[in-house]
């Protein structure tokens, strides 16, 4: 007989990104809920002054008696601690939310730095910018919104309608009932609504990424296009995900206008009162209720609209933010190479190079090495050449560590570059990317970038033996000139910068 499953579920995104500050949230939305019930107090405190100024036509006049007047004055003091007490515990609630959220934005920027930090190189190329920026900066912006002042509204929301509703059906659950007819109808609108656009949302979300992504390409190709003329061309790319983009737009839109149209036409507090004054009138004239007791349901049942109109635009914004989570999980699983625990780094005996056997197939399954075996011998200078396609940028990311091998091993000296520590490798590796990246950081700073340490003099030799000293000196404040501030540089001359990096590292093994 097969035994059940007992492992538990696996936790979804958006619970599993929250975990840390689950319980914050939770004291939050507690807190919440029972400030927004006690906002509602003055309502009953009105109904129950007009029951007992309805035996006389003067408030504190002779026809109402001292047990009245107390009455009034009890619920004049109970109305008013319930308002601040109310006021009190809403203001704690989003004070415990916003300070969860501030150590949650915290947590996440840390944790996907460190998980950024350790994936291999290649897993940078294998995105789009805009990919990246989104899991940094957009996702976590969302994720703000849902920490913050999700928990808190839905619990203001769900307080306010349960107080109501049960202080309703405990005055006359006849007319409790009828006075909330509209809000089902509310709820049919709703999912309608929901479930035909809930088909079109990975398509809205992609062509954001596609936005994102072809606005970086568009304005960092600006220069090119413009001097080969073919900006129109260029602002292809751009123009097709914007259009892409408000398709998706349309399609997810569409199918919610209309419903959401009628449904919040339904619970309108216009109309929720007409329907509390109608049936009123009906009960009023039949004896079933005398008209004064109509009062309560016309201030409480019309104030129910608001907070579920809130309910649907959390629900909303929840479902935006579980995509955002899930994108962030995704980033925080993504795999990294296994650690090399700190008494296994060895440290290579040479500087010779050896493939042995290596082989890799990218993503797709496109297989780009096989079985390739070959020694690099200090001293000499290799150059690689061969069709499109046949693998030469392969081997050079391999050997640079962009990826892993999936069969054989490269090795250094000796060692297999997975047995090395990342330092002790790129101090032995240097590189010249044919894509010039230099930070924004002044000229000796990006030159300095793998030595930190390196003296003022042995940056200006780098630079030197790179032919880019004389260059520099003639900026306005020379190494002290920041890139993209007073340091414009062209593409050769950033080259030339990214090679003085390279000499500055001195390292045995130098890859172009």
């Amino acid at each position: 007989m097969s035994r059940p499953d007992t492992a538990p579920a696996k936790p979804g995104p958006l619970a599993a990104v929250l975990r840390p500050i689950r319980g914050r949230l939770a004291l939050a939305a507690v807190l919440a809920g029972l400030g927004s019930m006690l906002t509602l107090v003055p309502l009953a405190g009105i109904a129950h002054i007009a029951g007992i100024v309805s035996t006389g036509p003067d408030l504190f006049g002779p026809d109402i008696s001292a047990t009245g007047q107390t009455g009034i004055w009890q619920a004049v003091i109970v109305s008013v601690v319930g308002m601040f007490a109310g006021m009190a515990l809403i203001s704690a609630g989003e004070l415990t939310a916003h300070l969860a959220d501030n150590h949650i934005t915290h947590h996440l920027r840390l944790a996907a730095a460190r998980r950024l930090a350790r994936v291999p190189l290649g897993w940078f190329t294998d995105r789009a910018s805009g990919d990246v920026k989104q899991a940094m900066q957009d996702d976590i912006a969302t994720l703000h919104s849902l920490t913050a002042h999700f928990y808190t509204a839905m619990g203001r929301a769900t307080g306010a309608i349960l107080v109501s509703v049960v202080y309703l059906f405990a005055l006359d659950w006849r007319m409790a009932i009828l006075s909330l007819l509209p809000f089902p109808g509310f709820f049919l609108f709703l999912r309608h609504a929901m479930k035909t656009s809930a088909a079109n949302m990975p398509a809205f979300a992609a062509g954001m990424r596609r936005i994102d992504s072809a606005t970086v390409e568009f304005i960092g190709g600006i220069p090119v296009v413009k001097a080969f003329g073919t900006t129109g061309r260029a602002h292809g790319g751009y123009r097709a995900a914007v259009d892409a983009f408000a398709a998706a737009f349309v399609e997810v839109t569409r199918p919610l206008v209309a419903a959401m149209a009628h449904a919040h036409a339904l619970i309108a507090p216009v109309t929720v009162l007409g329907v509390v004054l109608a049936f009123g009138t009906l009960f009023a004239g039949m004896g079933w209720m005398a008209p004064l007791e109509v009062l309560p349901f016309a201030l409480v049942a019309p104030g129910i609209c608001a907070p579920l109109l809130l309910l649907h635009t959390l629900l909303h914004d929840l479902g935006h933010a579980t995509s955002a989570a899930g994108r962030l999980q995704a980033l925080l699983e993504t795999p990294v190479p296994a650690p090399v625990a700190a008494d296994r780094w060895r440290i290579p005996a040479g500087h010779d190079v050896r493939f042995e056997a290596v082989s890799y197939a990218y993503g797709d399954g496109r297989q780009a090495l096989s079985g390739v075996s070959f020694t690099l011998e200090p001293g000499t200078v290799t150059a690689v050449v061969g069709p499109s396609g046949a693998g030469k940028s392969t081997l050079a990311r391999l050997l640079l560590r962009f990826f892993d091998p999936d069969h054989g091993r490269i090795t250094l000296g000796g060692v297999d570059l997975r047995d090395m520590e990342t330092a002790q490798l790129y101090r032995r590796i240097g590189f010249v990317l044919q894509e010039v990246r230099l930070i924004h950081a002044s000229l000796h700073d990006n030159i300095a970038l793998g030595r930190p340490s390196a003296s003022r003099q042995e940056v200006e030799q780098a630079a030197r033996a790179a032919n880019i000293h004389a260059r520099i000196l003639a900026l306005p404040r020379g190494y002290a000139s920041v890139i993209g501030e007073d340091a414009q540089l062209s593409a050769g001359e950033a080259q030339r910068v990214s090679i003085a990096r390279a000499m500055l590292i001195d390292p045995p093994v130098l890859v172009l």
